[in-house]
Parts: C-alpha cells; sequence; structure tokens
C-alpha cells in the first residue's frame, strides 16, 4: 500500500466533485485552510501556558455521614 497514483487521484478528485459539486468545494477548502491555521496558532500557543499551568485535582468527598445507616448497624446480632 502506498501512495495513490496518477489514475487514482483522478478518480478521487471525481468522486468530491460529483459528492460536493463544484461551487461548494471552494467553500470547504477555504474552512479546511482556516481550520488548519486555527490549529496551527493553538498548538504555537500550548507550549508558554501548559508549562505554567498546573494540572486541577478533583477533590472527591468519601466521608459517610453518621445519620446514613450501615448494613452492619441494621443486622441484629444472636
Amino acid at each position: 500500500m502506498g501512495m495513490p497514483g496518477g489514475w487514482e487521484w483522478i478518480i478521487i478528485l471525481l468522486v468530491i466533485v460529483i459528492l460536493f459539486g463544484g461551487k461548494k468545494i471552494p467553500e470547504l477548502a477555504k474552512g479546511l485552510g482556516k481550520g488548519i491555521k486555527s490549529f496551527k496558532n493553538e498548538m504555537k500557543d500550548e507550549p508558554e501556558t501548559a508549562s505554567s499551568e498546573e494540572p486541577k485535582k478533583v477533590e472527591t468527598d468519601t466521608k459517610v455521614s453518621s445519620t446514613e445507616e450501615t448494613p452492619s448497624s441494621t443486622t441484629k446480632q444472636a
């Protein structure tokens, strides 16, 4: 399995034109370009903010309140 050759690219492009139409392709390419540009900008900003911030710890409440009944307190001993 390698890269598609000449005929494969022509078939792929033909299928894309059939699916999306000639007018929709430039809009899709423009949106894809904006998305890639935004992604690259975020990747440039990420190392600066990631190194200065510490991960947030999530606190959980594992204590059982004294008013709740536990299974051992409800059973009768003979």
